[in-house]
């Protein structure tokens, strides 16, 4: 869940940079910063209250569904925000690649990783099937895994790199600087 909390939080962050650059400049603050991780810790540790007054399981898969189904819909309206202001934006283009490549991460992230366990939440009783269960726990323990993919998306350099050979296209910053060195 803490994952999938600070998943929301690079979502974010990566969409107030590009679509309200001034706000987010003067209202990042370190206190806010530690406010956010102390309640994305929290939320978690909020959750594992009810296992200790024994509620209802039933109680708890529709606490655990509405909580990793809300960032879905918000994953869908930063990538799109950020996809809009960044073609009017003057960012360069391989920083909008990085952007873009992050946020793609995010959400193909979260789809792989947490989709299944909310499918699993959404099963009727009727329908419960051992290996859905399973599978959507195994894929909640690579969530780790998925983090270290996404600090790599976030590193500069790093994605230019897989991006370049992924897309089989030449950096823009990189033809500029040899056209220089040329001239």
């Amino acid at each position: 869940m803490a994952s999938v909390g600070f998943m929301v939080c690079v979502a974010l962050e990566r969409y107030l940079v590009i679509a309200c650059p001034l706000w987010y400049r003067f209202q990042r603050t370190i206190k806010i910063s530690i406010a956010v991780c102390v309640v994305v810790w929290a939320l978690p540790l909020v959750f594992l209250l009810p296992l200790i007054y024994n509620v209802d399981f039933d109680i708890l898969k529709i606490i655990w569904v509405v909580f990793f189904l809300l960032p879905l819909p918000l994953f869908m309206f930063v990538l799109g925000g950020t996809l809009k202001a960044l073609s009017a934006s003057r960012v360069p283009s391989d920083e909008k690649r990085r952007i873009i490549a992050v946020l793609v991460v995010v959400l193909l992230t979260y789809m792989l990783l947490f989709l299944p366990s909310i499918i699993w939440g959404l099963a009727k009783e009727h329908s419960y099937n051992d290996t859905l269960t399973d599978l959507s726990f195994m894929f909640i323990k690579f969530s780790p895994l998925a983090d270290l993919f996404l600090y790599v998306f976030i590193r500069k350099g790093a994605v230019d790199k897989i991006l370049a050979s992924l897309c089989c296209c030449s950096m823009e910053s990189n033809d500029i600087s040899r056209s220089t060195m040329t001239e």
